[in-house]
């Protein structure tokens, strides 16, 4: 009997373990198991390779090593950047900007904020998910204290210009930038202080490493009330005893698969446009989010018009084809939040939209498979939609 064939497209939510990844989480889980702020020779294994792992993301973004600090993954990066920076910098004002499109690690914390006498202001995307930069200048104020952006959206691919909001928000105010690049970052080369960002979050699952681990980058002198309390590791800042296999884990992903940026995109973008040219001929079958060239390399969102996406995401799931109905962070909430809505989609639209996200691990040969069981199963599920 011949195996089913798979493909996976729904790498905005998690992606496969590397290999390298894999090797020096199990060995600093089985082998270097200390604790890394014991003081004897195992605690010192360990610490090596929180070291290793700062050098290596520090060198990586041309930042200092001080300037990681190592989180549980994206949500805890987003939750400490916003609130702590929030409560650090109070007395300076409670203003703060953020956008319609963003994660709910970061719209959640701005309710939170608002509920302590917080003013956030979000700025409406177009019919595309596109965000421009007279949008965050005109909404600067005095008593504006920081401006949360994304660096691209993970239901549509979305790409917003960073930079120059960076330059932006720097020129018109006091306010600190941070930046939600867990969907950006392998697929971008991200340098945070050439490009005006004082505040970065990142998780390792979707660059290819462990769950559980991620970063946040703090530019020097940049000030944050902590989240989490305790026994003061990583300068207080994030209390805690240090993971030490994820965070290896993520500096092993990152050398292995984040270091070739441009190649990856290249690719993933190549995979995308065919992806993209097979579905969009189809009957139909309409965009949702910036043109293909101008979005994100590994993100596609498409509305199967007449289908219902949980509908077609199952029959997909059928023969072996893994996409996502929309944020995976989100997916049992019963009302849909995030991007979709806010672009202004008419309701059709929104009830039968699938998210199809790439990695470097795709190949043409799943891209082509994807597409005939598609042509396959629309006449089918619509006829089955009329009844």
């Amino acid at each position: 009997m011949n195996r089913m064939m798979e493909a996976y497209f729904d790498n905005s939510a998690t992606t496969r373990c590397c290999p390298e990844a894999a090797e020096f989480v199990n060995r600093a889980l089985t082998c270097d198991f200390g604790n890394p702020s014991s003081l004897h020779k195992k605690g010192i294994e360990a610490e090596r390779y929180v070291l290793d792992a700062q050098e290596t993301l520090a060198g990586y973004m041309k930042v200092r090593k001080k300037e990681i600090l190592f989180t549980s993954g994206g949500t805890e990066s987003d939750n400490l950047a916003v609130i702590g920076s929030a409560m650090a910098y109070a007395r300076q004002g409670k203003h703060i900007i953020t956008s319609q499109a963003e994660h709910p690690a970061v719209t959640e914390p701005m309710k939170f904020l608002e509920k302590q006498g917080f003013e956030v202001t979000y700025l409406p995307v177009d019919e595309r998910g596109a965000l421009n930069v007279e949008q965050v200048r005109q909404c600067l104020r005095e008593d504006t204290i920081l401006v949360s952006i994304m660096y691209v959206n993970n239901e549509v691919g979305s790409v917003f210009p960073i930079s120059e909001i960076g330059k932006t928000v720097h020129e018109g105010s006091r306010a600190l930038f941070h930046v939600d690049a867990v969907q950006a970052f392998g697929k971008y080369r991200i340098l945070p202080r050439q490009q005006g960002i004082d505040l970065m979050s990142v998780s390792g699952h979707k660059l290819h490493g462990p769950k559980g681990i991620g970063f946040l980058y703090v530019k020097e002198g940049v000030r944050l009330i902590p989240q989490i309390l305790g026994g003061g590791q990583q300068m207080g800042l994030r209390s805690g005893t240090d993971n030490v296999p994820g965070i290896a884990g993520l500096a092993a992903a990152v050398r292995a698969r984040g270091m070739k940026v441009e190649e990856t995109a290249d690719r993933l973008r190549e995979l995308k446009k065919r992806l993209a040219d097979g579905l969009l001929s189809m009957d139909g079958l309409v965009l949702n989010g910036p043109p293909i060239e101008e979005g994100a390399p590994h993100i596609l969102n498409v509305s199967f018009t007449g289908v219902r996406s949980e509908v077609m995401l199952h029959a997909l799931e059928e023969r072996g084809i893994y996409v996502s109905a929309g944020s995976a962070c989100s997916s049992h909430k019963k009302k849909r939040e995030g991007i979709i809505p806010a672009m202004g989609l008419d309701a059709t639209r929104q009830e039968s939209a699938l998210r199809f996200s790439l990695s470097s691990d795709n190949t043409a040969e799943e891209v082509d498979y994807c597409l005939k069981v598609v042509e396959d199963l629309l006449p089918v599920l619509r006829r089955y939609s009329r009844r």
